[in-house]
This record gives structure tokens, C-alpha cells and sequence, in this order.
């Protein structure tokens, strides 16, 4: 018997992405047990850039080989793992993506700004204005864990998009969930909101895996198995043994989308978008926001695809029921982000809804179904990360501030701001110290007076969000439309149109809450009549209430990439489109 055994072969050059970022999140944790004190933030930080950089160099040079690209006799797409992952342009492009926004992330991550602070709490696990945490916050201690913790989630998230196996694609959600839960709960301050942030997320959470793992098991009680191309040649084939149960396959992949559609944050499951946007530390926010949307997209394709192309062959009746189904969410979508967005007044908040609503946006380049859905949601992921991250970069910059004698006790409640950082008094005023982040929107009043640059990057932003053209929001959602109205044969014709029309509309609503905060931030005084000086630094004057601390360097760094991809993919757009072009090369 034993000589009968093979041993797999296994190309491990097609894995490297991976194996680099979660390979540097093993040596991560070693280095929190073995590393000194004193150096061990700088040794995590070198790490988790390192890692990121080689994975994206590692994506273009395999995005350079022949067997991945194909040729006019030879196939596209590479099989591993006996199909357990499946290295095709489209996975690439996704991983990529991922791994850019990361890199972008992680900066901000790593900035402790002029405050000498960073994002997150001293002790995690510490209650909340316990003695214990007042004593590692007068210590000086730090969260280094984060940044294995990180490497983690983005491992998973290079995972997702590229299996061909259900089941390795639900482990691959929880090593990318997981992290995610537990930095959701580590904001230095406001720490209850973080925590009750955190136990949304990771209960809601729970439900959508469980949905998940429902829907793969109908899928596998009808296709005899969990691979994506055995589910597409039992979906093809007509006669089939459970030929007359179609609806069984249907509802199981119904429920596999439900689980990716609550990554998404797209409605009905995006109850839990707002809350934890906001309780999570922001720079994770912004992490999350991004990072996450794009592999969880990247995942949704590769199973809608398999299930729509099945479908189309063998009951095209129940294909368009899918079709309803995702009809019917992306309008949702739609409305809600818009709608209730209109309403928000905290900053993280609307940019939550926003998410919901470009998720919606997105989703109607998906329902097309074509190779023009394919390369719009490529770049529309890479467009919306950019200006996410930059947009939450922005906001971790952007402090409120409380004279000293008014000093805020280390215990903290869910709205509280939490214990200050570094009292300021080198100007012989009454001193003040820097809290948490200034959120409400009446206290971006008067910010481009403060501080303008910081005030028109973040305008940009909002403007790309908002589609205006000459940024790269306007050449994403041109896409996105366009290829709903295509249709799924590419030639026009169908009803997607309606859904573009929609999305038209639902930007228009839109225009109107990123333009509210441009006109608060340099056609508004501030209240009370603030300095209308400079403000930087790490204090203010006490009227002020609010002031723009300095980046250490790493958050300056990730607003002006950001910046500069969304004017440069807003007026040059051509070089990434025919990349994302490339990207139509799906593997199912």
C-alpha cells in the first residue's frame, strides 16, 4: 500500500505572495516573545511593510508568466493545491490590490503623530478605566501586536479571492475576520464604543459564517462536492441526479452570498458597518474599508460566476431568479448608503454609509455580467481603497482638545473621548491636551483656515467618492454603469440599465453629503470663533476645541500616494484600465 503513495507536487513560486505575508506574521509573534521592548515596534513595523512590498513584487512577477496569462493554445490560470487555489489574472489583480491598500494602511497604522500616540490602547484586555489601565497608559506601554495581527487578516484576504475550494475559501474568512475582531476592540480611547464595536462584529459576524457554511453544505448535497469547477460541470450538465432540484444549489448559493455580502457591507446585511466604523481604532477602519471590500468582491465573483455560468446552461429560469435576488440587494444598497448617509452627522459614520453605498455601485458593474463587469470592479476596487484610506488617514489627524484643567479621568463610557495625550503649554497659554478624534461634523468648521492642504486633500477625496469628473471616482463609476448597460452579452440590451440609471441617481444624493463637509471645512466659521491660525502641532488654543496634529511621517506619506493615485487615475486612466483589462482572464 505504501508504495503505491505519491507525494503531491506543489508549486510553491505560485503561493509566494502568500507565504511572504503570512510566513512575516509567524515571525511577527516570535518577535513579540523574543525581541526587546525597546526595539520590537520599529522590528514589527519594518516587518509588516517588508512583507507587504515583497508580496505586491511577488503578484507582478507572476502576473508576468506565461502559464498565469495564457496564450491562444494553452490556457490561462494556474491550479494548486489539487485546484485548492487557482492563480488566474483576476485573482492576481485582487491580491494586488490588497496588498497596495495594505502597505497604504499599515503607515497610518504605524504613525504616532506629533501626540507621541498611537491608535491604540496600552493593554487590550484591560476594563475599561480600570486601575490597571491607568497604570499602562502612565507607563507608556504599546500594543505591538497589532501589526502580526494585521499580516494575519491580510493573509486571509490574499486567500479569498483566489481559492476554488468553498471550504477553503470559510477558512480563509475567518483567518481574515478573526484579526479583525480583535483590533476592532484596541481604540486607545473611546474604549467601550471599541469593545461593543468589536462584540457587533464579531456576533454578526458569526451568523454570516454560519450562513456560509449552511449554503456550502446545500451546494455540496447537490454538486457531490466543494470545488468550484465539480459545482460548475453539475450545474451544466442537465441531466444531472438531481437535475429537478435546482432550487437546492440556488438557495445554498444564495446563502454562500449572503456570508460575502455582509464583507461587503452591502444591505440587508450591513447593520454592522456604522457601529464598528466608528468604535474601531480609525486607522483599522480604514484598513478594514478597503482592504476587506476588495477581497470579499474578489470572492463574490468567483462564486457568481460559477453559479451564473452553471445556470445559464442548464435552467436559465433559475439563473434569473439569482438575478432577482441580486437585483433587489444592490438597489437596497443603494438607497440605504445614500439615503441614511444624508442624515449622519459624525464623520466616520457617513463615511460608513458611503462604503454601503459604493458597495452598491459596485454591485451594479457585477450584475452585468460580463468582461466589462470584471475590469470595472478591478479598478473601481483599487479607486475606492485609495480614497478610503486616504480619506480615514485624514481623520486620525484631526483632534479634539480639552484645557487642562478640565483633564479628562482615565475612566472612559462609550462616548467619551478618553485619557489626553501630551498637555501642551510651551506657549504660556492655558495649556491643553490633545483627546480623540474630532468626529462631529461641527467640528470640522473652519478646518481648511486650520490647516488647508490637509482640508483640500480630504475635499479631494470626498470629490472622487462623489464621481465629479477629472477624479478617479468619476472613471470608476463611468465603468461601473457602463457595464451594467452593456449587459451581460456585452452587446446592450436587458433590463441592467435600470440599475445604472439608479446608481446615477443615488450619486446625485450623494453629491450632497460630501459636499456638505467641504463647505463646513472652508466656507464655515468655526464655532465660537476659533484661531484661524495654523493649529498645527500638538496643542491649540483653548477656544479652539479642535486642532490638526502633526504626522510623525508614515500618515503624510499615505494621504499624498492616496492623493496623487486619485488625480492621476482621474485624469490618466488608460495605463490601469488595460491592466484590469488583463484581469478578465477568470478562471472559475
Amino acid at each position: 500500500m505504501n508504495d503505491s503513495f505519491v507525494a503531491p507536487a506543489v508549486d510553491w513560486l505560485y503561493l509566494a505572495p502568500i507565504l511572504v505575508v503570512l510566513g512575516a506574521g509567524v515571525v511577527g509573534v516570535l518577535i513579540e516573545a523574543f525581541v526587546p521592548a525597546r526595539v520590537r515596534r520599529t522590528v514589527q513595523v519594518v516587518l509588516a511593510l517588508l512583507a507587504t512590498a515583497a508580496a505586491f513584487a511577488l503578484v507582478v512577477v507572476l502576473w508576468r508568466d506565461p502559464a498565469v496569462q495564457g496564450s491562444d493554445v494553452a490556457p490561462y490560470g494556474v491550479r494548486v493545491l489539487g485546484g485548492s487555489m487557482v492563480i488566474d489574472p483576476f485573482g492576481l489583480a485582487v491580491q494586488g490590490i490588497v496588498v497596495l491598500l495594505a502597505f497604504l494602511a499599515i503607515l497610518v497604522i504605524a504613525d504616532r503623530t506629533s501626540t507621541g500616540q498611537d491608535a491604540f490602547a496600552p493593554s487590550a484586555a484591560a476594563v475599561p478605566g480600570s486601575p490597571y489601565e491607568d497604570l499602562t497608559r502612565r507607563k507608556g506601554l504599546e500594543q505591538t501586536e497589532v501589526y502580526p495581527l494585521v499580516l494575519f487578516a491580510v493573509g486571509g484576504m490574499m486567500i479569498f479571492p483566489a481559492t476554488g475550494n468553498l471550504l477553503v475559501m470559510f477558512v480563509a474568512l475567518e483567518v481574515l475576520s478573526l484579526p479583525l475582531y480583535v483590533l476592532s476592540a484596541m481604540a486607545r480611547r473611546r474604549r467601550l464604543l471599541s469593545q461593543e464595536a468589536s462584540f457587533k462584529y464579531f456576533l454578526l459576524g458569526a451568523f454570516a459564517s454560519a450562513l456560509f457554511v449552511f449554503g456550502v453544505a446545500l451546494v455540496y448535497g447537490f454538486a457531490g462536492s466543494v470545488d468550484l469547477v465539480e459545482v460548475y460541470r453539475s450545474l451544466a450538465t442537465p441531466g444531472g441526479p438531481l437535475a429537478s432540484m435546482p432550487g437546492l444549489v440556488v438557495v445554498g448559493a444564495l446563502l454562500v452570498l449572503a456570508g460575502l455580502l455582509f464583507k461587503i457591507g452591502a444591505a440587508p446585511f450591513h447593520a454592522w458597518t456604522p457601529d464598528v466604523y466608528q468604535g474601531a481604532p480609525t486607522p483599522i477602519t480604514g484598513f478594514m474599508a478597503a482592504c476587506t471590500k476588495a477581497a470579499a468582491f474578489g470572492a463574490l465573483l468567483r462564486v457568481l460566476y460559477v453559479v451564473s455560468l452553471g445556470l445559464a446552461q442548464s435552467s436559465p429560469a433559475t439563473r434569473e431568479d439569482l438575478f432577482v435576488a441580486l437585483w433587489v440587494v444592490t438597489l437596497l444598497t443603494m438607497v440605504v448608503g445614500t439615503v441614511v448617509g444624508a442624515v449622519q452627522t459624525d464623520v466616520k459614520r457617513l463615511l460608513a454609509y458611503s462604503s454601503i453605498a459604493h458597495a452598491g455601485f459596485i454591485l451594479v458593474g457585477v450584475v452585468g455580467f460580463s468582461q466589462l463587469s470584471l475590469r470595472a470592479t478591478v479598478f473601481y476596487l483599487l479607486v475606492y481603497g485609495l480614497a478610503t484610506v486616504g480619506a480615514f488617514a485624514v481623520v486620525t489627524l484631526v483632534r479634539e482638545t480639552a484645557p487642562v484643567r478640565e483633564r479628562v479621568p482615565a475612566t472612559v463610557g462609550a462616548g467619551e473621548a478618553g485619557a489626553p495625550d501630551n498637555p501642551s503649554d510651551d506657549s504660556g497659554e492655558q495649556p491643553v491636551a490633545v483627546l480623540g478624534e474630532a468626529t462631529h461634523l461641527a467640528q470640522w468648521a473652519g478646518l481648511g483656515r486650520r490647516s488647508p492642504w490637509l482640508a483640500g486633500t480630504f475635499s479631494l477625496f470626498l470629490l472622487s467618492m462623489a464621481g465629479i469628473p477629472l477624479t478617479a471616482g468619476f472613471v470608476a463609476k463611468f465603468t461601473a454603469f457602463g457595464a451594467a448597460i452593456a449587459g451581460p452579452d456585452g452587446q446592450g440590451g436587458g433590463s441592467t440599465w435600470v440599475l445604472a440609471v439608479v446608481g446615477v441617481l443615488a450619486s446625485a444624493v450623494a453629491v450632497f453629503f460630501y459636499v456638505r463637509i467641504i463647505v463646513l471645512m472652508f466656507f464655515t466659521a468655526p464655532a465660537g470663533g476659533a484661531d484661524e491660525g495654523s493649529g498645527e502641532g500638538a496643542g491649540a488654543s483653548e477656544g479652539a476645541g479642535v486642532t490638526v496634529v502633526r504626522s510623525a511621517g508614515p500618515t503624510t506619506v499615505a494621504i499624498a500616494v492616496c492623493a496623487l493615485g486619485v488625480l492621476l487615475l482621474g485624469v490618466f486612466p488608460s495605463p490601469v484600465l488595460d491592466l484590469a483589462a488583463e484581469a478578465v482572464k477568470f478562471v472559475p
